[in-house]
């Protein structure tokens, strides 16, 4: 009896197939996100940054299609405008094939990319030269009723960081209590 041909390409792929997408964006509904800021979320996105020291930090939740940061703290936004500028900075936005948060989501653990210019896979992403996306670091938000990840907390630097344990403590810390934010409902 021979064995079925070997597939690598889906080892390939640069952004992770998602047979989850639907189920995880009924599951948000049903959770009360939609497509608005939440300002406590934008909250715990801000003391991430600022525990970090990164410029960029997020709450993404992850549909079908996209990644929308329900929190977002970006220090390039000018703060006389709010926290966030719909017009300018990071954005509230992007497509599911952009940045390290699906990869996460697939993975369903940590990510540690102290430069991401020293991973092919990472390496090439639209972010790294659109957005100068460097560094990044993201834990998953899992949802205890169906073990699914709904998303990541994550930050980035336009300059290679050195994480380290403490980085991967904290962030996987700010996901546990996001996590129990998000699956009380809407925050």
């Amino acid at each position: 009896m021979s064995s079925p041909p070997l597939d690598l390409t889906a080892r390939l792929l640069l952004t992770p197939q998602d047979p989850e997408g639907p189920a995880r964006a009924a599951r948000l509904k049903e959770l009360g996100f939609h497509e608005e800021p939440v300002a406590q979320l934008d909250a715990y996105a801000h003391e991430l940054a600022r525990i970090t020291d990164a410029p960029v930090a997020a709450v993404n939740l992850i549909d079908e299609e996209r990644q929308y940061f329900a929190g977002l703290y970006d220090a390039s936004v000018d703060p006389a405008k709010g926290p966030v500028d719909p017009n300018g900075g990071f954005g509230r936005e992007m497509p599911r094939n952009l940045g390290f948060c699906v990869h996460v989501v697939a993975r369903r653990t940590a990510l540690v990319l102290e430069d991401v210019r020293d991973f092919a896979r990472f390496g090439v992403n639209a972010v790294v030269d659109e957005v100068g996306v460097t560094s990044y670091l993201g834990a998953p938000l899992i949802d205890p009723a169906t073990g699914m990840a709904l998303g990541t907390v994550c930050v980035v630097d336009t300059r290679p960081r050195p994480w380290g344990q403490q980085g991967l403590r904290t962030i996987k810390k700010m996901a546990a209590e996001v996590q129990q934010e998000i699956v009380r409902g809407r925050p």
